[in-house]
């Protein structure tokens, strides 16, 4: 159950309205919660600029997989529940999935960062650098942080599962990427 309920639309201050008409994309459960606050919201919504930045050079199917697997390892069902969906939708089987070298590398370089940041060895981030511009790397790790935050706020404030992810629910613990 979520600890703060979701901005109700009908019962919305004139701030919350504002903040409710500015978000991008999908009316989630996790976007009205952050309609609470305007500045929370404007800075979680930077996740979009940020992905526009990497599916250029990431590709979506890529994009997709780095962001399911730091949301596995994070253990973010909402998070691991929708990459799960976008899988499927563009006709994947996502637990029966095979991983080019650089989606593997893209896929590790996830699962590392929710891990441990500190721990990016010098084998992975030379992965990195093979298939990516130091731009590209710089961009990957910030799209990369600001996933891990929209993690933390699903979980830390139990936001529940939206009603159009159920059919896709994915226990992160049960998240194998390749």
């Amino acid at each position: 159950m979520a600890r703060i309920e979701p901005v109700d639309p009908n019962g919305a201050s004139p701030t919350q309205r504002a903040s409710l008409a500015a978000i991008v994309g999908r009316v989630t459960n996790m976007k009205r919660t952050l309609a609470h606050s305007r500045v929370a919201l404007d800075a979680l919504m930077q996740w979009y600029p940020l992905q526009e930045a990497v599916m250029p050079f990431l590709g979506a199917r890529a994009t997709s997989l780095f962001c399911r697997a730091i949301s596995a390892q994070n253990s973010c069902l909402i998070c691991s529940s929708y990459f799960r969906r976008e899988l499927v939708e563009s006709g994947e089987d996502p637990d029966n999935l095979h991983l080019s070298e650089l989606e593997r590398v893209v896929v590790d370089f996830g699962y590392q960062l929710a891990r441990d940041p500190h721990a990016v060895d010098d084998d992975l981030y030379t992965g990195l650098a093979t298939h990516f511009s130091d731009e590209q790397i710089v961009t990957l790790t910030a799209f990369g942080a600001l996933m891990i935050a929209t993690n933390v706020f699903n979980d830390a404030l139990r936001v529940d599962l939206d009603a159009d992810l159920e059919p896709f629910r994915a226990e992160p613990s049960e998240v194998r990427i390749g």
